[in-house]
């Protein structure tokens, strides 16, 4: 039985549209757009060249939503990202004037190149969707989506996440080298600039916020819930962990595993939709691993739960 005959269409013909662009990345474009389905940020980390900004531009063309980039420098201020009161001599006034954070889906390119203090400026904005700046509150577009890039933390020139912003992030994905036919495509093809040029809007503003209040009616029955409860527990007893997840960290796993099953059209939650999900939700919260290694480590985890 399928939650909503008209979800997975919609969704499937977004996903198709995004890998049109991102050619032989599947599996990471569904995890980015599961990410979203379910009201979360996406943290993309990789070497340079792989194809993150090329991700974050296809998906905002692709949801019809409306985008900024923000380039993080090691001079970057937070003001920059929020806006600032400007003195208006006409209105013998300050005047807001919003900064780029005022937008649907924000690109945060090389997070990790700015200085901790500009990273945790995203984070009210992040958790609680809103900028408080001189005294005032201001709400922030619905949806809103920060997708933050970052180059491994080996590389020159930056600065590690801190835990409460690495937190903030419902998953983090790695998308990899390309397989040889993949490469081989890119190669022959257009310039992906031009392919994100011609890219159309699959979804608007609106379906997009119906789909994620489907993915939240998603059942889960009390044994996955179980189940996602055991995961969480045994990261917090792991050997050579200083800490496990969070409760938030697995109302995440479950939300992310809400949205996988919405894209296949399902009404409930598999333990297969928590497995599939579980890397790219659960290791950047433990500290373990760059994102690279994340499939690999996270086996060790899902093999020494059982199944329900």
């Amino acid at each position: 039985m399928t939650h909503d005959d008209s979800a997975s269409p919609a969704l499937h013909a977004a996903l198709a549209a995004v890998n049109q662009v991102l050619l032989g990345k599947s599996h990471a474009v569904r995890l980015a757009m599961s990410c979203l389905v379910a009201r979360g940020h996406l943290l993309l980390e990789d070497l340079p060249g792989m194809g993150k900004t090329v991700l974050a531009h296809a998906l905002a063309r692709t949801l019809g939503l409306a985008f900024n980039r923000v380039q993080f420098t090691n001079d970057l201020l937070p003001g920059d990202l929020t806006g600032a009161a400007i003195y208006v001599k006409e209105k013998e006034g300050f005047v807001f004037h919003p900064g780029p954070i005022f937008t649907q889906l924000l690109l945060a390119d090389e997070i990790n190149r700015a200085s901790p203090k500009t990273q945790s400026a995203l984070l009210e904005a992040m958790e609680e969707r809103q900028v408080s700046s001189d005294g005032t509150t201001r709400p922030l577009p619905e949806p809103f989506f920060v997708i933050a890039t970052q180059n491994p933390v080996d590389q020159l020139s930056t600065n590690a996440l801190p835990e409460a912003q690495l937190d903030r992030f419902l998953m983090r994905v790695s998308l990899g080298y390309p397989d040889a036919a993949a490469e081989l495509a890119v190669l022959r093809g257009d310039d992906r600039r031009e392919l994100l040029a011609e890219l159309p809007a699959v979804l608007d503003t609106a379906a997009l916020l119906a789909l994620q209040r489907q993915a939240r009616a998603v059942h889960a029955s009390d044994a996955l819930l179980a189940y996602v409860r055991a995961l969480a527990e045994h990261t917090r007893h792991a050997a050579g962990l200083n800490y496990g997840l969070s409760p938030r960290a697995a109302l995440g796993l479950l939300a992310a595993g809400r949205a996988w099953a919405l894209l296949d059209g399902r009404d409930h939650v598999l333990p297969a939709d928590i497995q599939a999900v579980f890397p790219a939700v659960a290791l950047h919260r433990l500290g373990l691993c760059d994102a690279r290694q994340a499939d690999a480590v996270a086996t060790r985890f899902l093999e020494a739960v059982p199944l329900p």
